[in-house]
């Protein structure tokens, strides 16, 4: 139980009705979930509105509201508080409903269009197998120290996210990593929460759905930077365009990696092949089972994230030399008599340097076939943009559904489509059913061959009107190839 007045500390309010010495016994912004002397918090969301559920809210208990605008009847005995910008009320409330969890921890923050997920696992998996108690919070999964909780969201609402971090405190952890996402940001799910540094990966078109236009969708990036306390760190890509202009108005210390620029961290790729690369990483030769130069990429900025937490380089390389990338990234699925890979690529960018990557290894005495769709109800700008990618990089590109969700996935692909020349139009098909498509690339490829299976990655589901049903690419490859064996 906590008092009122103590968990609005520092809440910009407008108006209070009733009240504030009196204790809380939980908080929420869900109205289903509210019980006896809670604080309810009337959120306008993107398709609900919160304020629309405060009378329901109250009739199961709550004894204080906090939202923007007040009702027009009020309940006797209930504490009405109006805010300027409720859900940043509620990651304000939030943080002191669990006790500021987030300066108890080494709390580092991953942004970008592509590579936080790698990025940040691979920096759980480093700090972990040094012997950290460590945390990660990714689109993949949650980790608390050796325990496992599924993911939702990226990055969660600010009640989740400071939750978390408290039972990961509770636990014994002491660095946590977490995935940054545009859409936390915007609405403020991050907000009083305490980094000790953040991370830039790189910036490309993605959520033009959801920002409207690609100087929305860097500028929200740019707002986690602004935020960083000057105790933090700031680390960029010196090779993405945008990678200076995120830190323009940071107070944190800033540093950047690259592998073209001068940066405070450098590699390049010596040698490479589907089993690894050795790297030079600033001075010293190094061997990593990743492969890609957007893995080289995450190599070397998972090492400076070290190096700026102060973990001398003699302890970081051989442990990260082991290190392997998150789930459903350049994952190799079977490699003979085919190579099958699965990737979560689902941008113009990430498609582009997953087929260049392959484009490296290749021999040129193989096939490339490529089966790809792009996901509905999400940015149709970068429809033809994938289609135009996968076409122009495969000697085969099947489309197909991704998750179509409430779109029709036949009006998805004449979107891709668009993207298609006619120089090129002989060198896709098209096949709605994910699974079929699956299939069909699977009996097209002879003995050598590559198939690339690219946007849902470590998913499995198959999301159709409202509706997951189970499907994993992994899964439905191996099958498929065990045959070919």
């Amino acid at each position: 139980m906590k008092l009122l007045k103590d968990m609005l500390f520092g809440v910009p309010i407008e108006t209070v009705s009733g009240s504030t010495h009196i204790e809380i016994s939980d908080v929420t912004f869900d109205s289903r979930d509210v019980k006896k002397n809670v604080l309810f918090v009337a959120i306008k969301g993107t398709t609900h509105d919160g304020h629309a559920h405060i009378a329901d809210a109250i009739q199961k208990g709550a004894t204080a509201v906090l939202c923007e605008e007040l009702p027009a009847s009020r309940e006797n005995g209930v504490t009405y508080v109006s805010c300027i910008n409720s859900r940043r009320a509620l990651a304000t409330v939030a943080n002191h409903w669990y006790d500021h969890p987030s300066a108890e921890l080494k709390l580092v923050g991953v942004t970008g269009t592509n590579g936080k997920t790698s990025v940040a696992t691979m920096a759980y998996q480093l700090f972990h197998h040094m012997g950290y108690t460590t945390g990660l919070l990714s689109t993949v999964e949650i980790r608390i120290g050796n325990s496992i909780l599924p993911s939702t969201h990226t990055t969660p609402d600010a009640l989740s996210i400071n939750k978390i971090l408290r039972q990961m405190v509770d636990d014994g952890v002491t660095h946590c990593f977490m995935e940054v996402s545009s859409h936390g940001i915007d609405q403020d799910r991050v907000y009083d929460v305490q980094f000790s540094g953040g991370v830039f990966t790189n910036l490309s078109h993605d959520h033009l759905d959801y920002h409207k236009d690609f100087k929305t969708y860097r500028d929200t990036k740019k707002r986690f930077f602004d935020c960083l306390p000057k105790e933090a760190f700031a680390l960029s890509n010196a090779d993405d365009k945008n990678g200076s202009f995120m830190l323009q108005n940071t107070k944190a210390t800033k540093q950047f990696f690259g592998m073209k620029s001068m940066a405070d961290f450098h590699v390049k790729v010596l040698e490479t092949s589907f089993s690894g690369m050795l790297l030079k990483l600033q001075h010293d030769e190094v061997w990593s089972p990743l492969v890609g130069a957007f893995n080289a990429a995450n190599f070397v900025c998972v090492y400076a994230i070290g190096a700026l937490l102060d973990i001398d380089k003699t302890e970081l390389l051989p442990v990260l030399s082991m290190i392997k990338g998150a789930a459903g990234r350049f994952q190799t699925v079977v490699t003979k008599p085919v190579t099958a890979i699965v990737d979560y690529a689902h941008t113009p960018d990430a498609l582009t340097q997953v087929l260049d990557t392959i484009a490296v290894l290749r021999t040129r005495n193989e096939k490339l076939i490529t089966v790809v769709g792009c996901g509905g109800n999400r940015d149709k700008a970068k429809r033809p943009l994938m289609a135009k990618a996968a076409v122009e990089k495969s000697d085969l590109a099947i489309f197909t559904s991704d998750n179509p969700r409430n779109e029709d996935p036949e009006e998805i692909i004449t979107e891709m489509l668009t993207g298609v020349s006619m120089e090129v139009n002989h060198k896709h098909l098209t096949v709605i059913d994910r699974a079929q498509a699956i299939k069909t690339a699977c009996t097209m490829a002879q003995d050598q061959d590559i198939i690339l299976v690219v946007g849902k990655g470590h998913e499995t589901y198959q999301e159709q009107s409202g509706t997951r049903y189970p499907f994993d690419d992994a899964a439905v490859l191996e099958q498929l190839l065990q045959t070919k064996k």
